[in-house]
């Protein structure tokens, strides 16, 4: 065990330090807890919004704002005329979104 107080770090305020200083050793434990709670929840939130961005990066021109730039692009043939879909997987369902029928040209 240290024998005299921690020094603390430059990142914080006085303030802070001070408000710290005046706390018990259970409510610095508290403290302890939340802050890494909250710093892996912030850690987090940082790192899906960053895979939002790169998403939006990645998103292909003609993919609508409302399919996930996980969905593939694919071909039903319905009544002998062939159109295009976007399909992605939600849980268990896989939904699709009309995109225009297919040019015999292509």
């Amino acid at each position: 065990m240290p024998e005299s107080p921690p020094t603390p770090p430059e990142e914080l305020s006085s303030d802070f330090v001070e408000l710290l200083e005046d706390c018990s050793a259970e409510e610095l434990r508290a403290i302890e807890r939340y802050a890494d709670a909250l710093a892996e929840y912030r850690e987090r939130e940082a790192r899906l919004a960053e895979d939002d961005q790169d998403d939006v990066a990645d998103r292909p021109e003609e993919l609508p704002d409302d399919v996930p730039t996980r969905a593939t692009l694919t071909i039903k043939e319905i009544n002998g005329n062939r159109y295009y879909y976007w399909q992605w997987r939600e849980g268990d369902k896989v939904t699709s979104k009309y995109r225009g029928p297919v040019n015999p040209d292509e």
